[in-house]
């Protein structure tokens, strides 16, 4: 893990860009918008088929300054500020502890940011408390803690990711050989 002289030294070196705030030795990922709520649907959702995925997603909320996630409901939603890192660079997300000790989990699966990343990351908060949680825009979610990695090429990018208006899954279309079985 890099230290916080070592962030600056990146950031004024250009290898990574962030215009946000840095807390210890990462940068203080704060929550963005919109807001992409996932619904209950009707029937069975088919990874394999890209209209059916998509009917886990409700309408998105762009205009909002708190939004109420209640138990059990997950939502997908984009950092305030874009990251982008170096080939050199990679990145690892970690949640607020005290978040966590509410029951807010802000990411579901693999907490990597590869080397190449510029975007805006999307945090998948799940509500796993009894209680009805009040999110507020730009409130403090997690942070991000930067590691140097050895390769020296940076990660293919997916066209569709770092893009904070279209925060869906598109995981059908990287499978699309699954339909011809």
């Amino acid at each position: 893990m890099l230290t916080a002289e070592s962030l600056k030294y990146l950031l004024s070196s250009g290898a990574v860009t962030w215009d946000g705030e840095l807390r210890g030795d990462g940068l203080l990922l704060k929550l963005g918008g919109p807001i992409q709520p996932l619904v209950a649907p009707e029937g069975v959702v088919d990874l394999a088929d890209q209209a059916s995925m998509d009917t886990l997603y409700g309408p998105q909320v762009t205009d909002w300054t708190t939004y109420d996630l209640a138990p059990g409901q997950m939502i997908l939603a984009p950092t305030s500020e874009p990251v982008g890192l170096g080939p050199h660079v990679m990145g690892e997300i970690g949640g607020l502890s005290h978040l966590a000790r509410v029951g807010l989990a802000v990411y579901v699966t693999s907490p990597f940011v590869l080397p190449g990343w510029s975007g805006h990351l999307t945090l998948e908060l799940v509500n796993h408390s009894p209680a009805t949680l009040r999110l507020h825009r730009d409130m403090p979610i997690a942070r991000l803690m930067l590691q140097a990695h050895g390769g020296g090429h940076a990660a293919a990018a997916h066209p569709h990711y770092g893009q904070p208006n279209d925060l869906k899954s598109r995981y059908a279309g990287e499978f699309a050989g699954l339909n011809k079985r």
